[in-house]
């Protein structure tokens, strides 16, 4: 399957990518769209499976847009095939819900490392190994949306497999685990919780990429427990413009 022209489950090859090394991820097909019409000169490539896919411009370099669909498997194999097609910087644009009493509805969070309470993962390389993003991108994308003038937080995120696990874990066999766990991670500071960004990292650190992911907060279910009003913020824009810039700034440095 590695030898094959047309990568199976993403439906593109090389040639169609025209030496695209940036590749901005959402998890919805649905986003895709929308993040090419903030590019130059975008058009689409194709839809196959979960994978909407649009090609695009920023300063004349050409940006892939592709989702991943949800969760960690349909986000490994993207990348896997986007790597084998030339793609070599990865930004997740993602949405998350907050844990953090600071942390609220319409803020940016910016992955710096991820908790692999996911499978993916652990079928690449033991659970000691960490999910971490690469610096570089890290820091473009903290700058950006300074300069844009978000509130950001950056720090460690939670990845999970299971939405429903998370959101009503009290009815699952398994649920004192699932209960405890979350718990420790709020105690030792996780930001937010999401279902991807593990399974981004630890792929693309086995096979020598750069990653990174910025996620808007569109909940905060512990403040809703704590008697704080839960917002919630949909607005998608913000990490977008986010990612954007901070390609344009890591082009301008090359």
């Amino acid at each position: 399957m590695e030898k094959m022209e047309t990568m199976y489950h993403i439906g593109l090859k090389k040639e169609d990518i025209k030496g695209a090394k940036y590749a901005i991820l959402p998890g919805d097909p649905g986003r895709v769209e929308k993040i090419a019409e903030k590019l130059e000169n975008a058009y689409p490539l194709g839809t196959h499976r979960e994978y909407t896919s649009f090609l695009g411009k920023i300063e004349e370099e050409n940006i892939l847009i592709i989702s991943t669909g949800m969760g960690g498997p349909s986000t490994a194999i993207c990348v896997e095939e986007l790597a084998q097609i030339g793609i070599k910087y990865l930004i997740r644009v993602g949405t998350s819900g907050g844990m953090q009493p600071d942390v609220n509805a319409g803020d940016i969070v910016i992955a710096q490392a991820a908790i692999r309470q996911e499978g993916t993962s652990k079928e690449y390389v033991p659970i000691e190994f960490p999910a971490v993003a690469d610096i570089d991108l890290i820091n473009a994308l903290r700058k950006s949306a300074s300069e844009l003038g978000y509130t950001s937080h950056t720090g460690i995120i939670q990845c999970k497999d299971s939405f429903y696990g998370q959101h009503n874990p009290q009815r699952m066999p398994i649920g004192y685990e699932l209960e405890n766990k979350w718990n420790a991670w709020i105690k030792a500071g996780a930001l937010c919780s999401e279902m991807e960004t593990a399974s981004l990292y630890t792929v693309a650190s086995i096979l020598k990429l750069k990653a990174a992911a910025v996620l808007l907060v569109v909940w905060n279910q512990e403040q809703e427990k704590s008697g704080i009003s839960n917002n919630t913020d949909f607005d998608v824009d913000k990490e977008i413009n986010v990612a954007i810039r901070a390609i344009y700034h890591l082009i301008k440095k090359s």
